[in-house]
C-alpha cells in the first residue's frame, strides 16, 4: 500500500524525533497573502525603510508565517487524525525569517497519556523549525488529541511533560542589530509605548471579522495544513469542517492591532488553549490583557506579556470562564505571548 492514512495514537513512542517533510522556500507571496487574510498592519515586518529605521536590515516575514509554516510541516505526522489540537507552551522564536529562506520542521514526542475512553490519547510534541542553515528559528511544543486506530490496542505508559508556565523573559532572543530609539510612532499607526499599559489593564480591540468558508480553506492550504477535520466534512459528526486554530490565532492578532499597534514582534508563546471550536459563519472578535512588561538589552525595546482572547459572535467584552473555571462557550482562543514594544 503506497498511500498513507497518518499515525494514530498508538503509533508514537517518548522520545522518538519525527523529520517532517517537505521544507518550504517563503517569498514575498507568502507575506501578501498572509497580509490579505487577515489583515496584518505591524509596521516591522510592512515596510523595509520602517525596519531599517529600527536597525533591521529589512522588514522580516510576520512572526505567525514562520509559526503557520512550520507548524503545517508536522500535521501529517502529529495531527492527521487529530480530534483537536489542545494547546501550546514553551514557545520562542530564535531568528527572524526573512524572504528567500527555506524552513523544515522536526518533533520530538515528550508525553502521551491515552484517554479514558480508550479510543483516543493526548500526544505531547516539542517542535523545531530550522532554515536552510540547520539554524533553529522558532521551537514550541503542543500537545494534540489524537484518534487510535484500534481501541483494544494497548496503552503506552503514561507520560505527562512538566511544562514552564510561561518563558522568562531573561530567555527572550530578540533580532540581532534590533533598536527601536529611532522608532517613528506615527508611521507605526498609534503613540501608545510600553510605560502607557497597566498591568492588568484590558483592551477591547472593537473590531469583528465573519470567517468564510473561502478564506479559512486557503489559509489552511496555504499553510499546508492537511489535517482531515480542516477539509472533510464527514470526519465530523454534525457535518462541518473545523476552522483551522492557527486562522484564528493570526485573525485575532491582526485585529489586536487597533489598541496595540506598537507590539510589533511576538518573541515567545507562554500557553495557549484553542477553547471551543470556530465554524464558517462566526464573527471573530478580540480582547488583551496586559499581563507583565519588562526591560530588554536592546535599545529602546520593551517587552509586553499579553493574554489574547478570541471571542466569536456579539459576546460580552471580558467574558472567559464561567464560575466552574470553565470557559465560556463564546470564548475560542485563550493565548498568552510576549511581544516588542518601544520604551
Amino acid at each position: 500500500m503506497k498511500t498513507s492514512r497518518g499515525r494514530f495514537f498508538e503509533d508514537y513512542a517518548v522520545g522518538e524525533v519525527i523529520a517532517h517533510a517537505v521544507p518550504r522556500t517563503l517569498s514575498g507571496g507568502e507575506r501578501a497573502l498572509y497580509h490579505a487574510l487577515y489583515p496584518a498592519r505591524g509596521a516591522l515586518c510592512s515596510s523595509d525603510e520602517f525596519a531599517r529605521r529600527c536597525g533591521l536590515p529589512a522588514a522580516p516575514m510576520d512572526d505567525l508565517i514562520a509559526f503557520h509554516t512550520v507548524f503545517g510541516k508536522t500535521v501529517p505526522d502529529i495531527s492527521l487524525n487529530a480530534v483537536a489540537n489542545l494547546g501550546y507552551a514553551e514557545g520562542r522564536w530564535l531568528k527572524p525569517v526573512w524572504p528567500g529562506d527555506t524552513l523544515r520542521s522536526e518533533s520530538q514526542v515528550i508525553g502521551l497519556r491515552e484517554n479514558s475512553n480508550g479510543r483516543s490519547g493526548v500526544v505531547w510534541v516539542r517542535t523545531r523549525g530550522l532554515d536552510q542553515r540547520d539554524e533553529v528559528v522558532l521551537e514550541y511544543v503542543r500537545w494534540v488529541m489524537v484518534r487510535k486506530r484500534d481501541a483494544a490496542a494497548p496503552a503506552p505508559q503514561t507520560v505527562v511533560p512538566d511544562l514552564a508556565p510561561s518563558v522568562a523573559p531573561s530567555d527572550l532572543v530578540l533580532p540581532e542589530g534590533l533598536d527601536f530609539t529611532r522608532y517613528d510612532f506615527a508611521l507605526a499607526g498609534e503613540r501608545h509605548r510600553l510605560g502607557d499599559y497597566a498591568l492588568g489593564e484590558r483592551i477591547d480591540h472593537v473590531d469583528g471579522v465573519t470567517v468564510e468558508e473561502a478564506e479559512h480553506m486557503l489559509a489552511t492550504r496555504l499553510w499546508q495544513n492537511t489535517a482531515k477535520v480542516h477539509f472533510d466534512a464527514t470526519m465530523r459528526e454534525d457535518g462541518r469542517r473545523l476552522i483551522y486554530g492557527g486562522h484564528v490565532i493570526s485573525l485575532a492578532r491582526a485585529l489586536s492591532f487597533n489598541g496595540l499597534a506598537n507590539a510589533q514582534m511576538i518573541v515567545a508563546l507562554n500557553a495557549g488553549v484553542h477553547a471551543n471550536p470556530c465554524f464558517a459563519g462566526d464573527t471573530v472578535r478580540a480582547w488583551s490583557e496586559v499581563l507583565d512588561r519588562a526591560e530588554t538589552p536592546a535599545p529602546g525595546v520593551g517587552a509586553i506579556r499579553l493574554r489574547l482572547v478570541a471571542v466569536k459572535q456579539a459576546a460580552a467584552p471580558f467574558g472567559l470562564k464561567d464560575a466552574g473555571g470553565k470557559y465560556l462557550p463564546e470564548v475560542l482562543l485563550d493565548l498568552d505571548y510576549w511581544a516588542l514594544m518601544p520604551l
